[in-house]
């Protein structure tokens, strides 16, 4: 990002700013700047200067008796030159250096990534984030990100380009408690320097300390939430959130910048031809492709046929409006059921043979306790799985399980996984109820665990796999890099999908060797793997989904562009 893109109040930010697109660094920045002040009071950006340590260069500026021996020469020879340089300060001066004294700490954000901050609170936190980095960036520190709750204890570190992504990702099913936070204080190093950043209900329930930096919305339109309440130490602030559209594009991951911008084809004239499909899903074992389209309410599904040979065919989703948003999808053999949000309720809409009375499975939003903003980021994500079991309907919303019976009547039907520390959106491949084989005895309870068929895969440190295949065979795949495994999928071995922290990186590692799948890579959001079969979809940039081969990396259909 350039300066000349910002506007003048957000130039000095263009190095911190250069992570995000030029759109959301101008939508953010009414906020940006609000919590830079009050941040400001607490965690001062300030030159510190030491001792005087020699010369470090030249300068335009400076004191008269740092002028060059040259320039006074200018102005004993030709003083309207001099006198000209002087008003237009170009004038070359020796510039002092100091020894910096060295900063120990580090800043250190926990962040609450559960329901109760979905949405706006989200949106604050990257506010946040983005002007700790800068404070931290001029103490000579770093900034490292915490996770309130995380299993695993390990906290996100890296560059923006990596950290932003990494934080996105971290949502988790529950929110924390105080005793979570207390754990996470107590990890810290004396020397460092925390902040918390969550919601006015957890920051009630811990003992007074300074840092604490809570969020919640207000000022409720129909478009959602218009501005935010923000709590620092005692003062309060109501300030302005982005506008809807580019919100959700934020909460969906599209706003990051991660390498060079690629050329996207324009849209076709007519707007209900470009569908734009988003975020693709495998949501069953069918092997159907489900995205949203451009709008919320368009569900766009595809049917894979085998691959061609060595071809990449192109293929075009089939579009379905539907009356509301769509929250959740599946192909139930030949019908495709879906969720959409009508009002404050969930009602269901089937393609294909219709199952029970019209206007069945029609459930009321409060059943599920689902607050709007937990809502609007659940919508920015990928659709998540439907399915049917007898006559009822099951869905993973808001890390429970909810069965929904055809009078429209809802039941809890228990928590999703096993107290999973899942850093995305809903992924059927880690949900040990959906595996149709024996879980091992050792995975039971693990948080990681992933299943594709009749193979598992369970780990304890989220970097050492131990997998075992439908017929008993047992490896292991161990890995360092700063990855999130996204599935496990067939070959000749079996073989786990990570996805790096940046998001740019996606690998195939089997316990012999490492592909990186270079053409599923650098996408706009992680890519989605098959739950049974070596397929992998990645939504490579606006508008355009590839399909290819999990093990070799190969493209076999190409969805809403051209290759």
């Amino acid at each position: 990002m350039t300066t000349s893109r910002l506007p003048a109040a957000l130039a000095p930010w263009a190095g911190t700013l250069s992570v995000i697109s030029p759109e959301l660094a101008v939508a953010l920045g009414p906020l940006l700047r609000r919590l830079d002040a009050l941040i400001g009071d607490r965690e001062p950006v300030a030159d510190v200067h030491g001792d005087p340590d020699g010369l470090g260069g030249l300068a335009r500026s400076g004191r008269p008796d740092q002028l060059l021996p040259s320039e006074w020469l200018l102005a004993d020879e030709y003083p309207e030159e001099f006198l000209r340089r002087l008003v237009d300060g170009e004038l070359l001066h020796l510039a002092p250096e100091f020894s910096t004294p060295t900063v120990r700490g580090r800043l250190v954000a926990l962040v609450d990534a559960g329901p109760a901050q979905a949405g706006a609170g989200r949106l604050v936190q990257l506010a946040a984030l983005l002007v700790l980095h800068r404070r931290a960036a001029a103490r000579g520190t770093e900034l490292v990100v915490g996770v309130l709750g995380d299993p695993s204890g390990h906290p996100l570190t890296g560059d923006l380009a990596e950290l932003l992504p990494a934080w996105l990702a971290a949502r988790r099913p529950v929110d924390p408690t105080p005793a979570d936070v207390e754990r996470a204080l107590a990890d810290l190093d004396a020397a460092d320097r925390a902040w918390l950043l969550t919601s006015p209900r957890l920051a009630e329930r811990i003992p007074p300390r300074p840092g604490v930096l809570t969020s919640e919305p207000a000022r409720w339109s129909a478009d959602g939430a218009g501005h935010v309440l923000v709590r620092l130490d005692g003062a309060t602030a109501e300030l302005p959130l982005p506008a809807s559209p580019i919100a959700v594009r934020t909460l969906r991951g599209a706003e990051f910048r991660r390498g060079a911008p690629v050329a996207v084809a324009a849209p076709a004239e007519d707007a209900r031809e470009a569908e734009h499909p988003t975020l693709p899903a495998f949501t069953s074992d069918a092997r159907t492709l489900l995205a949203r389209g451009a709008q919320p309410a368009t569900l766009l599904a595809v049917n894979l046929p085998n691959p061609d040979g060595n071809r990449t065919s192109v293929l075009r989703m089939r579009r379905h409006d539907l009356p509301g948003p769509v929250l959740a999808a599946g192909r139930t053999g030949r019908r495709l059921i879906a969720l959409c949000v009508e009002g404050d309720r969930l009602t269901a809409q089937v393609i294909g043979r219709q199952i029970g009375d019209p206007g069945a499975y029609s459930a009321e939003l409060a059943a599920f306790g689902v607050e709007p903003a937990q809502l609007e980021e659940l919508l920015a994500g990928p659709v998540l799985p439907l399915l049917r079991r007898s006559e009822d309907l099951e869905l993973p919303l808001a890390g429970r399980w909810w069965r929904i019976r055809p009078d429209g009547s809802v039941a809890d039907d228990g928590p999703v996984g096993w107290g999973t520390r899942d850093r995305t959106p809903f992924n059927r491949l880690r949900e040990p109820r959906l595996f149709d084989g024996r879980v091992h005895e050792e995975a039971r309870g693990v948080h990681h665990f992933l299943h594709s068929g009749g193979s598992q895969a369970w780990s304890r440190d989220g970097r050492t796999w131990e997998v075992r295949t439908a017929q008993g065979s047992a490896s292991r795949i161990a890995f360092r890099e700063q990855a999130e495994v996204i599935g496990l999928v067939h070959g000749q071995q079996l073989a786990l999908i990570t996805v790096s922290r940046s998001g740019q990186l996606v690998r195939s590692l089997r316990a012999d060797g490492t592909r990186t799948l270079t053409r599923f890579s650098g996408g706009t959001g992680p890519p989605a793997v098959h739950p049974s079969r070596p397929l992998i979809a990645a939504e490579t940039r606006p508008g355009r989904i590839v399909v290819g081969d999990a093990n070799t990396g190969r493209i076999q259909f190409l969805i809403g562009g051209t290759e």
